[in-house]
């Protein structure tokens, strides 16, 4: 078993980005804050699908080209090989849960 807390994790870019909650061995767990006018950034994941969770606010998803809103309480999972961003185009800040499966640290490639 293993335990975190949310506020004893650092978010990657200081007051936003990425935080991981837990990483492997089998999955990555964590929490993306985008604040206004701010993107995660294109890329995909050769062998690694990806799950978002809206918790707070709207984001703005790319996913193969296309683009589509989302809000609180939706979710959308992205298939390997799927080129995909999330951005915060709205004035308020959007808090989004991730998980990654299969854990391999090393499959993300930028775009």
């Amino acid at each position: 078993m293993e335990r975190v807390k949310e506020k004893e994790k650092e978010f990657r870019k200081g007051d936003w980005g990425v935080k991981y909650l837990f990483r492997g061995p089998r999955l990555d767990l964590g929490i993306i804050l985008l604040k206004p006018n701010t993107e995660l950034g294109r890329h995909l994941h050769r062998e690694v699908e990806e799950s978002f969770y809206i918790v707070e606010g709207k984001v703005w998803v790319e996913v193969g080209g296309k683009g589509f809103s989302l809000e609180k309480g939706e979710a959308i999972r992205v298939e390997p090989g799927e080129i995909h961003n999330l951005r915060c185009r709205e004035s308020e800040e959007a808090k989004i849960v991730f998980i990654k499966c299969p854990y391999l640290p090393q499959d993300k490639v930028e775009v």
